[in-house]
């Protein structure tokens, strides 16, 4: 049974994905938040398969804002390495707040472009 606010959540999400698609050149990086733990992937979605990813799974005890920031350097660095520069940046339907906008903030420092 889901929540009304999930239920909002993947509303917006859809609203979303209408118009941001990944491709070879710009691929699309998606954010999911847990109550715990953070992921993030790079996805082309021409050919619907995973480029890169990183999650806080596995990491030192730290707070969940930390652990955004500590993520989202890490996509950034493994995104490079695989000869991406440029994403497009998909929410997932969650708020450009908290642990979403430090992760973006932080792959961004890391150099990534979107």
């Amino acid at each position: 049974m889901t929540t009304k606010k999930v239920e909002r959540r993947i509303k917006i999400k859809f609203r979303i994905r209408k118009n941001v698609n990944g491709t070879a050149e710009r691929p699309r990086m998606s954010v999911f938040r847990s109550n715990k733990q953070i992921y993030v992937q790079i996805i082309n979605d021409q050919t619907g398969t995973t480029l890169t990813s990183a999650s806080s799974l596995g990491m030192e005890t730290m707070p969940k804002i930390e652990q955004a920031a500590k993520v989202g350097e890490v996509i950034a660095k493994k995104a490079l390495d695989a000869g991406i520069s440029q994403v497009v940046f998909d929410r997932n339907g969650y708020l450009y707040h908290g642990r979403v906008k430090q992760l973006a903030d932080a792959a961004r420092k890391g150099g990534l472009k979107f």
